[in-house]
This record gives structure tokens, sequence and C-alpha cells, in this order.
């Protein structure tokens, strides 16, 4: 059989998407350029070649990235890279379940159904400064979280109890972002599918593990991914509800703002620039490990239907 020959694309795919690559240019690569060229100075006096003592800004190499790493900001780096790791990896793996739970409630046909739906995003349409001076009333001294618990806890002073009122803040605002994606997904699988596996005896669990999740993993992935991304440039929940200069809450973003107030622009720019490496690392590792099979089933149905055709 003749392989079938198919019209040549009058525009090659390179020039489509040039106009997309020339924005992303000049929002994100050219503020990570900027960035990094001012993570290489630092102000302050120096000498200049004559012996005559200068002021501004000057070319100080990789004393800014060896300072934070090795230096006299190592200690508020490490730390805030800690933060930024716990707060990721803890509320994004909350989020994931809770999101999930939700979304298989909001699937349901019931009576309510469209109160219940629009109740559940209230959260995730509140402002965050609002969020944070919301549940700063709830774990302050006096309020309704030690009342509950019987306790009196200082949530938000310094320790681990600030990093759990973070942690129950950010859950019940953006749980309902990864609930509404993955409720998306659900509705797209077909209904005939599932009843068909229960015509054949499967369970509530076998279904969820065998059907459900496979067919919603896509729009799974992508809020996880969103919420990863999110959650590394976190500043201003913890901000308002703990405080700026509290360590047990500090994020790589906070101490970087920090820096900048203090009029260190090159410290600033060289903890923006980390953190734009540990962000970049995080979303190619994510899309590597997990999207790896997606994209593989892709190749997989693109070469069969290139055989088909041939």
């Amino acid at each position: 059989m003749r392989r079938i020959a198919r019209p040549a694309l009058p525009l090659s795919p390179t020039l489509l998407l040039s106009p997309t690559l020339l924005v992303l240019a000049l929002v994100v690569g050219y503020p990570a350029v900027a960035g990094f060229r001012e993570s290489l100075y630092a102000g302050g006096e120096g000498l200049d070649a004559d012996g005559f003592v200068v002021g501004g800004d000057r070319f100080a190499g990789a004393r800014n990235y060896t300072a934070i790493f090795h230096g006299d900001r190592a200690g508020a780096f490490w730390n805030a890279f800690g933060n930024t790791t716990f707060f990721t990896f803890t509320t994004v793996a909350l989020e994931t379940v809770i999101g999930v739970a939700m979304a298989l409630v909001m699937h349901r046909m019931f009576r309510g159904r469209a109160v219940v739906r629009a109740s559940v995003l209230v959260p995730w349409a509140v402002p965050t400064a609002i969020s944070g001076l919301l549940w700063r009333w709830i774990f302050q001294a006096d309020g309704a979280a030690n009342a509950v618990l019987g306790r009196e806890i200082l949530w938000t002073a310094d320790g681990f109890p600030a990093k759990v009122a973070v942690v129950a803040a950010e859950v019940w605002k953006t749980s309902p972002f990864i609930g509404l994606l993955v409720l998306a997904g659900l509705q797209m699988i077909p209904a005939e599918v599932h009843e068909a596996a229960r015509v054949d005896g499967a369970g509530p669990l076998q279904r969820f593990a065998r059907i459900t999740l496979p067919l919603v993993r896509p729009a799974l992935l992508v809020a996880v991914l969103f919420r990863m991304l999110d959650v590394l440039r976190m500043f201003d929940l913890p901000t308002v509800l703990v405080g700026a200069d509290q360590g047990s809450v500090q994020t790589l973003t906070m101490v970087a703002w920090t820096e900048a107030s203090d009029l260190r622009y090159g410290s600033a720019a060289a903890y923006a620039t980390v953190l734009f490496g540990y962000v970049a690392l995080i979303a190619s590792l994510f899309v590597k490990l997990l999207g790896a099979d997606i994209i593989g089933e892709a190749h997989r149905h693109s070469r069969r239907g290139k055989g088909t055709a041939e």
C-alpha cells in the first residue's frame, strides 16, 4: 500500500509559536537574566584603583551566593529553604486528599448540589490577605482554635504551632482549587464506564482505583503541579498570619523581600535566583517523573496512527 502524502503546512511550528516564545522571553527570560545580573553586585562602599573610597554598587561575583550558602546568611537561607520545602509538600499532600474527596462529593447527584459546589469554592475566592486575617483571629490566644481544643497554644508566635497554623490556613483556602479541577475531570468520564464496571462486580474502591483515578490523573497532575509552584512562592499568607520576621514560617520569598527592604538588593536578587532555580527544578522533576507515562502514551498512540495510515 502506498504511503498517503500529507499536505505541507504553509507555516512552520516554530513560526507559529514565535509570538508565545517572544512574550515568554520578555516576561520570564528578561527578569530572570536581570535578577541574576543584579545578584552579582553588592551595595556599599569600596576602594577604587587609586585607593579612594567610593559608594554605590560594585561587582561582587559569587560572594552573594557564598554568603547565603556558607556565610553569615547561611542560617537564614537554610531555615527558609526548609520551611519552603515543608510547606510545599505538606500542604500539597493534604490539599490533594481533601480536594479529591471534595470532587467526589460534588460529583454525586443529590438535592442542593449547586449550593454545595458554590459554598466549597468560597475559601478559594477569598483574597489571601483577608484569609490570613481571618485565621489570625481564629488562632489568637482567646480564639476559636484554643476554645475548641481546650488549651492555650500560642499559634501565631514563633515555633512549630505557627507552622501548623499556616498549613491549616493554606489547606483550607486552596483545597477547593484541586477539587474544582478534579471535578472537571470526573465530569468527562462517561457514566457507562462505571455502570459496566458495576455490572462486572467491581466494588466502589475497585472502581475508584482502576477507573476513576486513572481517568482523572491528567487533571489531578495539573492541579498538583500548579499548587506546588504556588506554594514554593508563598509569601502573603504567613506574613499576614504570623509575621514576616518569624523564623519558623519564613520562606525564601519572605527572606528575599526582607533583604530588599533593607536595601541589600544584590543579596535579595541572589535569593530570588536560587528560588527561581528551585522552582524550575521541582517543575521539571514533576513533569519528568509523573508526566512521563502520559507523554509516552501519546507517542505510542501517534505511532499507532502512523502505522495504520501506511
